[in-house]
């Protein structure tokens, strides 16, 4: 009986320490993922430059003949004075023009500090604002609570490693990352499929490529060769879906334009985040390899769907080949491939998953009283909660916790649990949104919000 107890405990304390060499392991692995965004501003090419890590977004500027051309201006001004410092020790040269790759906050928020005496134009997609502005016309307003969490913009310092393609940053009061302000409203637009446009002497190539957003377009430098692609590629997994709440992105639309891209043939790549690709060899292997895991996760989830597979089923079945899945630049730190498949199958199919039983669900307080009764009532429940949180089954403790709080969304017990598996689960996430999410909540429910 004494070496069974004893086996017992060994299996036990490797249980945890296997656990805990996990979190050390993802975290390292975010906190290496910092070294893409450390302050730089990187040559790309001849009179091409871009400004990395100073803001939450890549900056670049082009010099022409008589001025210089900027692409995107980071979150804030006072990330773009900075930079704008920076750029004027390479030229004094007037900007001339701004092309914003999309209208995320975090790619507009600094214009201001570009503009001069003479108003550059402003060149935008003939969509742009089309995410945020369903949202603000149908005044929905929680998307500004869940873009905080995933962000981690309620977190003290010391709890946010990165956001998984982005250095920490806090926006102002009032401020939201996602959103454009009215000082970054376009005076020229992509009207069509592509257009070509010289200021300055700068010759530039603007081509429509619907993937982070519907108004995401990518610019074309054919002079040096560059290609900025805004967020329709990073460093990371790409947020297929964004956990804040977004309307629908074509994952299938994200891969052709992925395929545009390619079709230029570039020898540098500049993202919307993190470190350029330098070299023509890389930049078609990185486009291509980008462009199969957007269409693998597609193509494999329409496939689950005609076999009559749900959501939760299609996570299961879904997996990237390992020779997409070990790329470094495919990591999931800041979208993941799970979501993806989710947000096709709700593209397609929409919020039903085809068992019948989902139709007209009870309600989560009916379920709840119901587990509590299989339990053998509530407070086997909870101690069926607290148990799976002392060996580590921090999952299913969270949704025992969950059970706890839909019979009463006050229990002071349940709210302790899940913050703690909430906690505990984060220290295993490589993905930063996700990691943020999970530590904001759990910072709520112990401050009783």
């Amino acid at each position: 009986m004494r070496t069974t107890a004893l086996l017992l405990a060994l299996l036990l304390v490797n249980a945890h320490s296997s656990l805990a060499q996990e979190a050390s392991t993802a975290t390292a692995r975010l906190t290496k993922q910092n070294d893409q965004f450390a302050e730089e501003i990187v040559n790309v090419a001849e009179n091409v430059y871009t400004a990395v890590g100073y803001s939450v977004s890549n900056v670049s500027m082009i010099v022409g003949d008589h001025g210089v051309v900027i692409v995107d201006t980071g979150m804030t001004v006072d990330d773009a004075d900075r930079i704008v410092t920076e750029f004027r020790k390479i030229t004094d040269k007037p900007v001339k023009a701004i092309i914003f790759t999309h209208s995320h906050g975090d790619h507009t928020g600094g214009v201001t500090s570009f503009l001069g005496a003479e108003r550059p134009q402003i060149w935008a997609h003939k969509n742009f604002g089309s995410e945020y502005r369903p949202l603000t016309d149908a005044g929905v307003t929680f998307q500004s609570v869940r873009a905080a969490r995933q962000a981690g913009f309620k977190l003290p310092p010391e709890q946010r490693i990165n956001n998984g393609v982005a250095p920490v940053r806090y926006p102002k009061a009032g401020g939201h990352a996602f959103a454009s302000s009215a000082a970054s409203k376009p005076s020229q637009f992509l009207e069509g499929e592509r257009q070509t446009i010289n200021v300055a002497g700068v010759e530039l190539e603007l081509v429509s490529a619907p993937g982070e957003t519907n108004d995401e377009l990518f610019v074309w430098h054919p002079d040096s060769k560059v290609l900025f692609s805004g967020d329709n590629f990073y460093r990371s997994f790409p947020n297929l879906y964004a956990i804040r709440g977004t309307p629908n992105r074509s994952v299938r639309l994200w891969a052709d334009s992925l395929n545009k891209m390619s079709a230029n043939n570039a020898v540098a790549l500049v993202g919307g985040h993190t470190k350029p690709i330098i070299g023509a060899g890389e930049v078609k292997q990185v486009l291509g390899d980008y462009r199969d895991a957007v269409q693998f996760i597609h193509d494999k989830t329409v496939e689950g769907m005609n076999k009559g597979m749900t959501p939760d089923e299609l996570v299961e079945y879904v997996r990237l080949p390992e020779h997409l899945a070990s790329k470094d630049y495919l990591q999931p730190f800041y979208g993941h491939p799970e979501w993806g498949v989710r947000t096709v199958f709700s593209q397609y199919f929409g919020w039903f998953d085809g068992n019948p039983s989902n139709l007209f669900r009870l309600t989560l307080k009916s379920e709840a009283e119901r587990i509590a009764k299989l339990a053998g009532g509530k407070e086997k429940l909870l101690s069926a909660a607290k148990d799976a949180l002392a060996n580590d089954d921090n999952q299913w403790a969270a949704q025992l916790a969950d059970h706890l709080l839909a019979i009463d969304k006050d229990d002071a017990a349940a709210k302790e649990i899940k913050a703690d598996a909430l906690t505990k689960l984060a220290r295993n996430m490589v993905n930063a949104t996700a990691r943020n999410y999970c530590l904001t909540v759990a910072r709520e429910l112990r401050e009783g919000k």
